[in-house]
């Protein structure tokens, strides 16, 4: 197994421990979770960057990559809607489209075709990386700030609920970019739809 694919795989190990920082009470368990996420989502970075770089471009990888991303992000998604961060709405978009373009690449695959990301497909999984980090700093930044003695509750709550909305904000863009680039991977894969 080459490096990239290597990092592919370090990703999808990583995903329990983030799940487990997020579900566990400790203090400053969004800090650990959201460490992980970063690291595991700086892994996407370089496994494509290494793998055009050094021509390790292997149908597995164009396989695992995406699903390894999907994976990452929905349970991230999932555990933010155990913890109230997260309307379900972005959840079940990003599942039906995830659905869709997965059911779309397993169709192909069974002939034989590879089909890998298009930009779009990284455009989606940017936005939402960038929307999660955010998150997770926002409850960082409440969690230290509750810590300080006499921190008064009435900012603590606006604090939570200004955080809340503007990460609300940054996941719909993401969600936008989640429906252009299901469109996009249909068009772009309309062949393999009708061969279903």
């Amino acid at each position: 197994m080459n490096l990239p694919n290597k990092l592919t795989v370090l990703r999808i190990i990583l995903v329990p421990f983030m799940v487990a920082a997020m579900l566990l009470d400790f203090q400053y368990n969004y800090l650990v979770a959201g460490l992980i996420f970063g690291v595991a989502s700086i892994t996407d970075y370089f496994d494509g960057k290494i793998a055009r770089s050094r021509n390790l471009i292997t149908d597995f990888g164009k396989f695992a990559d995406p699903i390894a991303d999907k994976i990452l992000v929905i349970s991230a998604l999932v555990c933010f809607l155990a913890r109230g961060l997260c309307d379900p709405i972005i959840i079940i978009i990003v599942l039906f489209r995830e659905f869709v373009v997965t059911s779309i690449r397993l169709s192909a695959a069974s002939s034989g075709k590879v089909v890998a990301a298009n930009m779009w497909g990284k455009v989606k999984t940017v936005t939402q990386m960038i929307a999660i980090i955010a998150v997770f700093v926002f409850q960082v930044a409440l969690e230290v700030y509750t810590v300080f003695p006499y921190a008064p509750e009435l900012a603590i709550q606006m604090m939570g609920n200004i955080f809340f909305v503007v990460g609300e904000v940054l996941l719909w863009i993401s969600v936008v970019f989640t429906i252009i680039s299901g469109v996009k991977y249909v068009i772009d894969n309309k062949d393999a739809i009708s061969d279903m």
